[in-house]
């Protein structure tokens, strides 16, 4: 029998294409990619300062609201700055080691995110349906440990998708057409079974999400259920409102998610570059969102932080004004 012709490339090295199709407008499509992660920084890094120093935002939720800030600036910063490079410097080429190492960040961040929000349900269940015994049940210690389990569910699960692209055999054909590492997309270059990559990264999404939702989704039946035998409106308002923050940011980060994950494995009508663009901003209009939406719909943070930039509004003038 005649052999299969083709030939192996031995350290594999990738080369990201960008958005295929759109090449000529990557210029001008990095400028509110790069006006969105600075944005996301710069809210994420604002929040986090301002928790850190004021002793009263040292309580659970706010503890809940760094974390989130935290997954927020990993997840951006893993596959945007590679992006904005391709965009800006054609600096297309990753290794085989830093195409898995940038995978399995940006994988596991997410996760940890999804497993934040679903920390923040728990905490809005207690905080309405058991209010009394909220301080004593959720304190700053048992949030870190939950943080923890977050962090170490993340890395146990999103582990094996890199394990698995490593063992796989890479041919000639080395073009990603992406600005990131997907975990299919690095799989479909390969010459041997991705079966297991398939069907491991799908299950991930399935399972993973699928229990946080899942979660989510009991603890606000339950949250609803509490509500409803409030016979005062204005406490059903009250009570309901502290939960508006959170239900935005999972309305921003599960559905786009899930669909992104399954239009990249079934859907056929979606142009590739349609497709890029929207994984992209899948993952980065969250993180720039979310300090937003918790800096206009928490009273307490969001004096905290109009009061940091008024401080550093007066100080930029006292500093004009002496020179």
């Amino acid at each position: 029998m005649k052999a299969f012709n083709f030939t192996t490339f031995d350290p594999p090295t990738f080369i990201l294409t960008g958005i295929p199709g759109l090449e000529d407008a990557h210029i001008w499509i990095s400028i509110p990619f790069a006006a969105f992660y600075m944005a996301a920084l710069l809210g994420n890094f604002t929040v986090l300062s301002i928790v850190v120093k004021e002793q009263s935002l040292h309580k659970p939720m706010y503890l809940l609201i760094c974390m989130l800030a935290l997954s927020d600036i990993v997840t951006s910063t893993s596959f945007i700055p590679k992006a904005l490079g391709i965009f800006w410097f054609n600096l297309k080429s990753i290794t085989l080691a830093g195409c898995l190492t940038q995978l399995f960040c940006f994988q596991a961040t997410a996760t940890v995110h999804s497993g934040v929000l679903m920390i923040m349900a728990i905490d809005r269940y207690v905080a309405i349906c058991n209010p009394l015994r909220y301080t004593s049940i959720l304190t700053n210690a048992r949030i870190t440990k939950l943080g923890l389990v977050c962090v170490v569910r993340a890395v146990l699960f999103i582990l094996p998708l890199p394990v698995l692209l490593s063992r796989l055999l890479f041919c000639a054909s080395r073009i990603i057409p992406h600005t990131y590492c997907d975990n299919m997309a690095v799989a479909k270059l390969s010459c041997g079974d991705i079966t297991g990559s398939r069907m491991y990264g799908l299950a991930l999404a399935f399972v993973v999400t699928g229990f946080d939702v899942t979660v989510i989704a009991m603890s606000y039946v339950l949250i609803i259920r509490a509500v409803l035998r409030i016979s005062s409106k204005k406490a059903n308002q009250k009570a309901l409102s502290t939960c508006t923050a959170h239900i935005l940011v999972i309305l921003m980060a599960y559905p786009p998610g899930l669909f992104s994950t399954l239009a990249y494995r079934f859907s056929e009508g979606i142009t590739p570059s349609v497709h890029i663009i929207l994984a992209n901003l899948t993952y980065l209009m969250p993180p720039m969102l979310n300090p937003i939406v918790y800096g206009i719909k928490t009273k307490e943070l969001r004096e905290k932080v109009v009061a940091f930039i008024g401080r550093r509004f007066l100080i930029g003038i006292t500093d004009y004004a002496t020179t």
